[in-house]
């Protein structure tokens, strides 16, 4: 990899107002251990809390210039759902600014003057989802967390990219605090602004290394498709995400991990609370093995001790009674149905010959993957290659795989790179 650090140097000099900013909140390692990035270059700027407030920062931002870093915080664990709780966004000319969703749930103004920047994420499709129930959508991304990956780096957390690529170290213990607590204390707010401080720099860099390695071209097709991508659908039967589930084999054990992860569903969305703070995914599996036939069966079971009081545990006695009272044509099946191919673990006795073509074509793409120095699933994700080699082209040829792979969603710098490399997979399984 070029050395980027140098460039960011610079780079974080020009954009920090003029002239080298504070050595204490914004300097800059060109070797050496990494300087702590301690405050926000203006300091930490006041939560946007109101339409007032709001329609001045939608103001700035829509005079400012250039990208706009954005992030956005969760209560993951805490509450119920994943709704930002905070956002930050910083854009050159505008500064940063803090908005809080709760007293402003509809940034849509801010998304629409917004809509022709670049927007700068980190893992933007964690925070897409929670941004675009907001009103916020960009048409146009840069993927710093991709980028990386893209790029060969290691290790791709924010944290961990600013330090390798712009030699500073960003204190990172707030990650997994309770976002939906107010008023929020200033070191979650401080660390908040720091996020968004350095991510223009970061973009800047990153895409100087990506056009170096001549992979430009591969991450702006890789952004765009994210943009583009529509909001993902209701996940079917979320129930059997269950953890432990591998151990539910019976159908009416299932019926009760369906009942009562059920219960505990609407319980927590009235309480505002995460899932797991109302009853452990591990207690559903105990009672879901057990099958306690009352109450007192269900109190003796791991999860379901002193903590839970009758009528709690009358309401999960409750579940397990409808779940033990179903019909057996009520009873949810085995497993969800299949739309494409089966697990590859099955695959020797279902097809011998599409199991061969799996071994092959996965190490062909890890050998290619290695080459270009990138994870083999941002080369091309293991379902697409699982779909060619359980139903591939009649004759192998470099047309017909390249319109399998675009077919399957494959992006053309993705069919382009591995089309050869699973041509000669499928032809030598083939002839062999």
């Amino acid at each position: 990899m070029t050395d980027a650090r140098e460039t960011a140097a610079e780079t974080v000099l020009r954009t920090a107002g003029g002239g080298p900013p504070d050595d204490a909140a914004a300097g800059v390692a060109v070797g050496g251990a990494p300087i702590p990035l301690l405050e926000p270059r203006e300091g930490i700027p006041p939560v946007v809390a109101d339409e007032h407030a709001l329609a001045e920062v939608v103001a700035a931002f829509a005079a400012g210039r250039g990208p706009v870093a954005v992030d956005a915080e969760r209560a993951s664990g805490y509450r119920y759902g994943q709704r930002a709780y905070l956002v930050q966004l910083r854009r050159e000319g505008a500064g940063t600014a803090l908005i809080d969703p709760v007293g402003c749930p509809d940034l849509t103004a801010l998304g629409e003057v917004l809509g022709d920047a670049e927007w700068i994420l980190h893992a933007a499709t964690q925070d897409l989802p929670c941004l675009r129930d907001i009103g916020m959508v960009p048409t146009t991304l840069f993927d710093t967390e991709l980028a990386g990956r893209l790029a060969g780096f290691p290790r791709v957390g924010l944290g961990a990219m600013v330090e390798s690529v712009l030699g500073y170290a960003l204190e990172k213990g707030h990650s997994a605090v309770d976002w939906s607590t107010r008023p929020l204390p200033e070191p979650w707010l401080r660390y908040a602004a720091l996020d968004v401080e350095l991510l223009r720099d970061l973009r800047d860099a990153l895409e100087e290394e990506l056009d170096g390695q001549g992979k430009l071209e591969w991450a702006r097709q890789e952004f765009a498709a994210i943009a583009a991508a529509p909001p993902a659908p209701p996940r079917k039967d979320p129930w059997r995400r269950t953890s432990g589930m591998h151990r539910v084999r019976r159908r009416r054990q299932m019926a009760v991990v369906r009942e009562m992860w059920t219960l505990r569903d609407r319980i927590a969305q009235r309480r505002d609370v995460s899932p797991g703070k109302v009853l452990g995914d591990a207690a559903i599996v105990e009672a879901a093995l057990a099958l306690p036939v009352d109450v007192a069966a269900l109190s003796a079971l791991n999860g379901f001790g002193q903590r839970q009081g009758r009528r709690q545990l009358e309401q999960w006695q409750g579940a397990v009674d409808r779940a033990r009272a179903l019909p057996e044509d009520r009873l949810p099946a085995q497993g969800q149905v299949v739309t494409g191919p089966p697990p590859p673990r099955a695959w020797a006795d279902k097809d011998p010959a599409a199991a061969a073509r799996l071994s092959a074509a996965r190490a062909a793409v890890t050998a290619l993957a290695e080459a270009l120095n990138l994870p083999p699933e941002n080369l091309i994700t293991p379902d697409t290659v699982r779909r060619v080699c359980w139903e591939p082209p009649a004759e192998p040829t470099a047309d017909a795989v390249a319109a399998a792979l675009a077919g399957h969603g494959a992006r053309p710098w993705q069919v382009e790179q591995v089309t050869p490399v699973l041509v000669g997979a499928l032809t030598a399984v083939e002839k062999s």
